[in-house]
């Protein structure tokens, strides 16, 4: 029944009792009487009330829909308002979630667009900097040997600090390469991907170690490099604000991803860890919530929280059923975002 039509039937009734009520045995005198007050004020009262259960119950789906709204959050998909009350908030409920559905399909698929199109601009800055000016800086690291060759003995030790500053410069260019693009990601694989980061990040007193399982799962380029790209946030953000000085790299195989306990239900699980102070009750900053996007692409859960005693856990939680490699197996679980990404980057 809508809502329309209950506050209706039941103003109706209550008019319709009232006067039937004034018309037989209730009267209303003049002046009037202490019992006649008392009637009236009594069905007015018992009138107001039965009002206000009736517009309660009728707009209590409304106020859960407007809680819903408020906490709507498109990094953390699927959860719904429940569809109750009358036809028109029903109905009003159903739009929303239908609004919800597109908004999300929509948000993916351009996310996973702009983070293939970064990747693809990672790729050519770094190829840039590898061809372009890892060259220039070798070259003049060739010339300043040829000049300490030279030059008089009170210049050498001059010449041989900028042949260091050189070279230093050339080992950060190298650096920042690799990190903009995971060259040994796409020739060596995850596991000695992960390795190496694991290396690149046990400087400055931060020791990084790595438990990494052989025997995983498939899993897509597109998977591989999520879980590189988290691995490598969630380092950065050991090293730069965590104020630890261990963390833990951990890839292994997990069952019942989904729910379930079957074979279907396997996945694989990331886990970086560290000793520091913890996450605490800091808002997301837009390396977590880059972390959510990536996680988003592949279908995959992540989770950033306290780790136990201290510090902070970072958890990417990836099902087969969307994770799977291409290499022996269907492409059809594989989110339709990832697809339209992949088309999109083979595009530039």
């Amino acid at each position: 029944m809508s809502l329309f039509r209950r506050i209706f039937l039941l103003n109706a009734a209550g008019l319709t009792v009232a006067t039937a009520l004034l018309l037989g045995p209730v009267t209303v005198s003049t002046p009037i009487l202490p019992g006649e007050v008392l009637v009236v004020v009594a069905g007015l009262a018992v009138l107001l009330v039965v009002n206000a259960l009736v517009l309660r119950i009728g707009l209590a789906p409304l106020q859960r829909l407007g809680r819903a709204m408020a906490t709507a959050d498109l990094l953390h998909p699927g959860a719904r308002a429940p569809v109750t009350g009358p036809a028109e908030v029903a109905g009003l409920i159903t739009t929303y979630n239908t609004m919800l559905d597109r908004l999300e399909t929509e948000r993916a698929t351009s996310s996973a667009r702009a983070l293939s199109a970064q990747e693809g601009e990672r790729r050519r800055i770094s190829q840039e900097l590898h061809d372009e000016v890892g060259q220039t800086l070798t070259a003049v690291l060739l010339q300043l040997k040829r000049v300490a060759d030279q030059v008089p003995g009170e210049l050498r030790e001059e010449v041989r600090q900028a042949q260091e500053a050189t070279r230093g410069s050339l080992d950060e260019i190298r650096r920042i390469a690799r990190r903009l693009r995971p060259g040994v990601l796409e020739e060596l694989g995850l596991h000695s991907a992960l390795r190496s980061l694991a290396a690149e990040f046990t400087t400055h007193g931060l020791s990084v170690r790595h438990h990494l399982d052989g025997d995983l799962p498939p899993l897509t380029e597109e998977t591989e490099l999520v879980v590189y790209r988290v691995a490598q946030e969630g380092l950065t953000n050991t090293a730069r604000h965590a104020g630890a000085d261990r963390a833990e790299l951990r890839l292994r195989r997990v069952v019942g991803v989904d729910g379930g306990d079957d074979g279907d239900g396997d996945g694989v699980e990331l886990l970086v860890r560290d000793n520091g102070k913890g996450p605490g009750r800091l808002r997301e900053g837009a390396g977590i919530s880059g972390m959510r996007e990536r996680a988003l692409l592949i279908g995959a859960a992540l989770s950033v929280g306290a780790g136990p005693g201290a510090g902070t856990d970072v958890r990417l939680r990836i099902s087969t059923k969307t994770g799977a490699s291409k290499t022996g197996a269907s492409t059809t679980g594989v989110p339709p975002q990832l697809r339209a990404a992949a088309a999109f980057e083979g595009d530039r």
